[in-house]
């Protein structure tokens, strides 16, 4: 039996058990990283120095989830790089809480502004002529400043709870990063109550942004089923796969990982799902936005070709220098 007050460190999930195993995790992590940072940043830059024909509200909130997904794989992954490289499981007791508050803000932004981006999509489609004053740039800014504040306070409430908790059952935490369900086992009988009831607050808000996304599609499908033109049809249901995908692959992972039976439930089941839930996502959104959309494939494709350019002419400035 331990107090929290002696706690200065938790023991993370270990990957594997043998050397070799754990440095090939490090490569699998730092090649999704990688992928992850070269997507996003890629995302990124495109809408923020492109011209103004991509300076609408689709592409402001898909600036803003990319900066989401940046934070929330930036908040995990490393930390887990450096455990299997130098072979350590450790992790200090302000990091944990850290992590906690970070990735609980993070994932429940992300989900609140695909709600926005939902409304977005409905607007644009349902009712496109009023989609400049319905979405106009202060209106935008204001969604954006709501799903990043709820997803702060949300993180504030359940950080502070959860870490004023006793625990009195170890330190040794069944995850590769510092999760709200995993402190919650450390902790002594009916102390998590007062998480419980937080948990269903924010589950009944995250149910409502569900019904709202769910009701936001109806009417988009509808709409587009009344347009006579099938390229018509197309293209608008075209505007709407990524977003509808992210979404997919967003809710499909986190109700697994959250909803799934306890009877197949295991620690390393746990962290397969964990993995996918936290670190899959933000590595494969930029590719699900980036290959349905032709403006940013557009950017992407004359940003590579300035790059060849540039590299091919560096052997004839470097003669010209000789």
């Amino acid at each position: 039996m331990t107090n929290s007050s002696s706690i200065t460190q938790f023991l993370l999930l270990a990957f594997a058990d043998r050397w070799e195993l754990q440095l090939l995790h490090f490569w699998l992590f730092l090649g999704i990283y990688l992928a992850a940072l070269l997507g996003n940043g890629l995302i990124i830059t495109t809408i923020a120095s492109c011209d103004h024909h991509l300076h609408t509200p689709m592409y402001f909130f898909l600036l803003n989830l990319s900066l989401l997904d940046l934070g929330a794989i930036s908040t995990t992954v490393p930390k887990a790089m450096v455990n299997s490289l130098w072979h350590t499981r450790a992790i200090s007791y302000p990091g944990c809480a850290a992590q906690v508050f970070l990735v609980s803000s993070l994932l429940g932004t992300e989900f609140a502004l695909l709600t926005v981006m939902a409304y977005d999509r409905y607007v644009a489609i349902c009712k496109p002529l009023h989609y400049e004053t319905l979405l106009g740039s202060r209106a935008c800014v204001h969604m954006a400043a709501a799903a990043w504040g709820t997803g702060f306070l949300n993180a504030v409430l359940h950080t502070a709870n959860t870490f004023s908790l006793p625990l009195c059952q170890g330190n040794v935490l069944d995850q590769f990063f510092c999760e709200i369900p995993q402190i919650l086992k450390l902790s002594c009988s009916h102390s998590y109550l007062r998480e419980v009831g937080l948990s269903i607050i924010s589950a009944c808000l995250f149910f409502a942004c569900f019904v709202f996304i769910v009701v936001s599609y109806v009417q988009i499908f509808r709409a587009v089923l009344r347009i006579p033109s099938e390229q018509g049809r197309h293209k608008a249901f075209s505007t709407c796969l990524p977003h509808l995908a992210v979404v997919s692959l967003y809710l499909s992972t986190g109700f697994f990982a959250y909803l799934k039976p306890p009877s197949i439930s295991s620690p390393y089941l746990d962290l397969v799902v964990s993995v996918l839930y936290s670190v899959v996502p933000p590595a494969v959104n930029p590719l699900i936005y980036s290959m349905r959309n032709k403006e940013i494939r557009a950017f992407l494709r004359k940003l590579c070709e300035y790059s060849l350019l540039q590299i091919n002419k560096m052997p004839i400035i470097s003669l010209r220098f000789l």
